[in-house]
Order: C-alpha cells, then structure tokens, then sequence
C-alpha cells in the first residue's frame, strides 16, 4: 500500500509489446492481464527481474479455472505477490496462503453496489477493486462502508479520471492506457 502513496497509477499489462514498456512506469506494481498456465511464470519473472510487485488476474489466465487450486497454483509456479480476482473463492484461498489479494467488481447496478460489502466482509480482500474509474461518487460512498483501500479501474481515460477517482478516496487507479502509466 505504501507503494502506492508514491505512485497511485498502476499499469495494466496486457500483452508483451506493453510488458516491454513496462520498465518506463514510475510504478513499482504491475497487474499482469494477459498469458497461459505456460506463460505466466516466465511473464511474472520478467515483471519482478523490472523490481515491480507482479499481481496477476487469474480469471484472465488461460488454462486457470475459478476453483481456488488456480491460486495455489500462481503461489507454488510463479514469483508473484498477488492476485486479482473476481470469484470470491480465488480470493478467500489466495488469503490463506499469503498472496496479496485484490478483489475485482464490476459496477453494473444497485445489486452490485449492494452486495459488494458483504463480499468484502466475508473475504477480506487487501484491496477493493472498483470498475469502472469513472464513477467517483459510488467510489466515495464506498470508501465510507469498508476498511479495505479501494483501487479504481476500467475505461480510465485520462488523467481527470485519475484525479477524480483519487479525490473520492481511491488510493489508485489501475489502468491499461499507456499514456497514463507515469505518475
């Protein structure tokens, strides 16, 4: 979290001509969105060779299931630090076995917003993850109802969506325009 009070931008990578550019983001954490079971071992290696804190979305992975084995599996195959997930058993079980967690949710209605705290208390996420970055007054409301830090993200567009989404109480905004990645 500290690394985040430097630098609140953090890169989404998302195929390997932007892990390329990786190294130019004043970010010390990168989420990796992109690769296979055969892969991301290799493309968590480079993120840390770039001394980056590696989180990667499992859900994106191919050939990793929603099951919690897919955690065990980043945890034992690879050097990353944490993971990203929208499935809450990913989540509970990546917390069990000492990764960072960060937990996705997507706000697509009053349902959503509704059920995200009881999802959040019943996993225990390190972050909250908040898509899309531009709806910074659902952002405020619930930095108010939860302990957990809150990460923006999604359909970032410039950097007025990062200003915003950081004044409503987000402590960074993950994106995957590269034009955005410096702090």
């Amino acid at each position: 979290m500290d690394l985040m009070g430097e630098c609140p931008v953090i890169p989404e990578v998302k195929n390997e001509a932007w892990l390329n550019d990786l190294p130019s983001s004043d970010s010390q954490i990168a989420y990796i969105l992109y690769g296979d079971i055969c892969t991301i071992p290799k493309i968590v290696s480079r993120v840390k060779a770039m001394g980056k804190y590696a989180i990667v979305h499992v859900d994106l992975i191919d050939g990793l299931s929603s099951k919690s084995i897919s955690a065990d599996f980043i945890k034992q195959y690879t050097e990353a630090d944490g993971i990203i997930s929208t499935k809450p058993a990913l989540i509970d079980r990546a917390n069990q076995i000492g990764l960072f967690t960060v937990q996705r949710f997507f706000m697509m209605d009053g349902i959503t917003y509704a059920n995200i705290t009881r999802y959040v208390k019943q996993n225990d996420p390190d972050v909250v993850e908040l898509m899309p970055s531009g709806l910074s007054k659902l952002i405020k409301y619930l930095v108010e109802l939860i302990s957990q830090p809150v990460v923006a993200s999604g359909l970032t567009q410039d950097s007025e969506d990062i200003i915003r989404a950081l004044s409503a109480g987000a402590v960074g905004v993950a994106t995957s325009n590269k034009e955005l990645w410096q702090c």
